[in-house]
């Protein structure tokens, strides 16, 4: 594992440990984007391992699908975490409306933790 890898890997952590945090105080909305950060921060550390590295997030979300997850060295369902993670994301920080739940923080938190699990096997 590179320098860099492990530096985006220490971000992830540092992410799911803040949206544990935000959720555990009725702060969902903030949550739900810390723990699309940490999955993002993943599959950049993922990327950035096949030699890529992008200034987007569409960027990044359209690689990790296409060079891992089409390819089968990764489960799908890591793929449509991060889709929906970007999507909580966008409501949270930019919707006015209700805003999101304590079982949407939840369930992002749990597939960060996931993915984090995930890449840490990847990149043995």
């Amino acid at each position: 594992m590179t320098e860099e890898q492990s530096a985006f890997i220490g971000k992830a952590n540092e992410s799911i440990r803040a949206a544990q945090l935000l959720r555990d105080e009725g702060l969902h909305n903030i949550s739900v984007s810390r723990s699309y950060y940490a999955m993002f921060y993943l599959a950049e550390a993922i990327l950035f391992g096949e030699g890529l590295n992008f200034s987007k997030h569409s960027a990044v979300i359209a690689a990790f699908g296409e060079r891992l997850v089409k390819t089968g060295r990764i489960p799908t369902k890591f793929h449509r975490f991060l889709i929906e993670a970007h999507e909580g994301r966008n409501v949270g920080d930019y919707d006015i409306g209700p805003g999101l739940s304590i079982d949407d923080a939840s369930r992002h938190l749990d597939r960060a933790e996931q993915f984090l699990k995930m890449t840490d096997s990847f990149l043995k």
